[in-house]
């Protein structure tokens, strides 16, 4: 079957379940968003309630994640989907509907005042919670490196026909012991503009958890302030910083940290975070037809040239992105 053939079918898989789990077969279904992943999502209409439709079919996806760890941050008082309804066999979830506005689109100079600091205080949650209550992978040094490579084979070979420097190797270290260094807390690892809904005044809605690991405590800060998506400048996220390592350390966290040892961890976690970017958004393009992601590349490619110029153990790799015409045209 075509994809086309295999989404109607699932369509129709999914209104027979809805008819046996709503209170009546009068609702209407429209397509809420899709993700870079085969996960589709659905709004749900029924009189005055709203739902949401995850579709994520079986073969490709594994709703057990998501499951888990939507139950233990509900737990924790993080505002994420409530599930309502699961049919893991099919790949089917309903969960309640946090909005269809993401922060990206509310986004501003006036706002993001208001916006980042709410989204910090509810990031320091996540990192306070006791996650020896659920079993999440760690991002250790495998995992840390498989994710780096997508940049030589995806976004320099495949898509700049562009051979890798061997140097790439050293900085892959340099980025490895950096991120092990740091202390480990409930990574999120997509927590940026698209992933934050405006649910209520309080709290952001958080989406798209699934991937969640135990990691380094910079990840998911340097994923908010350095969006791949929209840029602030570094006078804005410098005092974003300081806000966040000001709290974090009255809950606790990051005691005997500096603001400069807290920098370096970040920035440098937010070059391996977007070495890897710059891959993934490559091969959605080339494996998984979808374009659009290549439109986010100049801005990805320009943090990690503006980190690599800033520290004199990553000038081979400043160096590099400046000699290649390719890479000049794109920055």
């Amino acid at each position: 079957m075509s994809y086309k053939e295999i989404a109607d079918f699932r369509q129709e898989k999914i209104h027979s379940w809805l008819k046996t789990i709503l209170p009546s077969a009068d609702y209407k279904m429209e397509p809420a968003s899709s993700d870079a992943s085969f996960r589709r999502y659905f709004r749900v209409s029924q009189q005055d309630n709203t739902w949401i439709v995850m579709d994520a079919p079986p073969r490709y996806e594994d709703t057990t994640p998501f499951i888990n760890i939507a139950e233990f941050l509900l737990s924790q008082g993080i505002n994420v989907p409530k599930i309502h309804a699961k049919e893991p066999e099919l790949g089917f979830l309903l969960l309640s509907d946090l909005g269809s506005t993401q922060y990206l689109e509310k986004l501003n100079d006036n706002s993001a005042m208001t916006l980042y600091p709410l989204a910090i205080d509810e990031l320091i949650q996540f990192q306070l919670s006791n996650t020896a209550d659920i079993e999440l992978p760690y991002y250790d040094t495998a995992l840390l490196k498989q994710e780096m490579l997508l940049f030589p084979e995806w976004f320099l070979n495949k898509h700049l026909n562009i051979e890798p420097p061997v140097f790439l190797e050293a900085i892959y270290q340099c980025l490895i012991d950096s991120a092990l260094e740091q202390p480990k807390v409930f990574v999120h690892r997509d927590y940026h503009s698209r992933n934050l809904m405006m649910a209520n005044d309080k709290q952001p809605g958080v989406i798209d958890f699934q991937d969640a690991v135990i990691g380094p405590i910079s990840y998911d800060l340097v994923s908010l302030l350095r969006d791949c998506y929209i840029s602030w400048p570094e006078d804005k996220i410098n005092s974003w910083i300081q806000y966040y390592l000001s709290n974090a350390q009255q809950h606790g966290l990051l005691a005997d940290i500096s603001i400069k040892q807290f920098i370096r961890w970040f920035d440098l976690m937010g070059l391996q975070r977007h070495i890897k970017v710059l891959g993934i958004f490559s091969r959605l393009n080339y494996r998984d037809n979808k374009p659009n992601y290549m439109n986010d590349l100049p801005l990805t490619l320009r943090y990690v040239h503006q980190i690599s110029k800033k520290y004199p153990e990553l000038a081979e790799l400043s160096g590099f992105l400046e000699q290649q015409p390719q890479i000049a045209n794109i920055l």
